[in-house]
C-alpha cells in the first residue's frame, strides 16, 4: 500500500520504502531538506509518518527524499 500525499508547492517527497515487501512504500510531502509539517497532514497520515519514523531500520529503510513529477 503506497500512500500518496498532495505534493507541496515545492514538488517534494519523503518516501520510506519498505524493507520486505518490493513496491511498498508511505510517502509525505515535504520540502527539498526533507522536512514534513505535520500541521499539514491529516491524522492518518501523521499517524503513518510517525509509525514509519519509529520503525525506520525495522520495517522500513532510511527514507529519501525525491522531486515529485
Amino acid at each position: 500500500m503506497t500512500t500518496r500525499p498532495m505534493p507541496l508547492s515545492d514538488g517534494f517527497e519523503l518516501r520510506f520504502e519498505s524493507l520486505f515487501q518490493s513496491g511498498r512504500a508511505l510517502a509525505f510531502p515535504c520540502d527539498a531538506q526533507g522536512d514534513v509539517s505535520l500541521d499539514a497532514l491529516s491524522d492518518r497520515a501523521r499517524q503513518n509518518y510517525l509509525f514509519a519514523r519509529a520503525v525506520v531500520g525495522r520495517d522500513y529503510a532510511t527514507p529519501i527524499v525525491l522531486r515529485c513529477r
